[in-house]
C-alpha cells in the first residue's frame, strides 16, 4: 500500500544553514537513501520553497511508517518530524510508480 507523508521541518532545525549542512547531515543521508535503496520511499524530496518534505512510501500499516522513521538520525534530533501520513490510492498511471530499472 502506498502512502504519502508529509515532514516537515523540527525546531532543532537551523535556518541559516541549508540541508546538507545541517547536524548529521551524512548520516540522515544515507538512512533516507537506503530506505528508498529497499523500495520503502518509492518517491522522496522537499515541496518546492517550504519547509516541508514529500515520501511515497510503500509500507503496510501507518505504523510502519512511523517506526521506520523514527530510526532516522534527524528524528530524535528534533530536525525532521511526521506532520502528516495519508494512505494514497492509485487511480491513474503506472502503479509501479518511481519503479527504476
Amino acid at each position: 500500500m502506498y502512502y504519502a507523508v508529509i515532514r516537515e521541518r523540527g525546531d532543532s532545525w537551523d535556518p541559516a544553514r541549508s540541508m546538507p549542512e545541517q547536524e548529521r547531515w551524512a548520516e540522515h543521508a544515507a538512512f533516507m537513501n537506503a530506505l528508498a535503496a529497499e523500495r520503502f520511499i518509492v518517491l522522496g524530496g522537499p515541496l518546492g520553497e517550504s519547509d516541508r518534505i514529500l515520501l511515497i512510501i510503500n509500507a503496510d500499516s501507518e505504523e510502519a511508517i512511523e517506526t521506520r522513521l523514527a530510526a532516522d538520525p534527524w528524528t530524535p534530533m528534533g530536525l525532521l518530524r511526521i506532520a502528516k501520513v495519508e494512505a494514497w490510492e492509485i487511480l491513474l498511471g503506472d502503479e509501479e510508480v518511481g519503479r527504476r530499472p
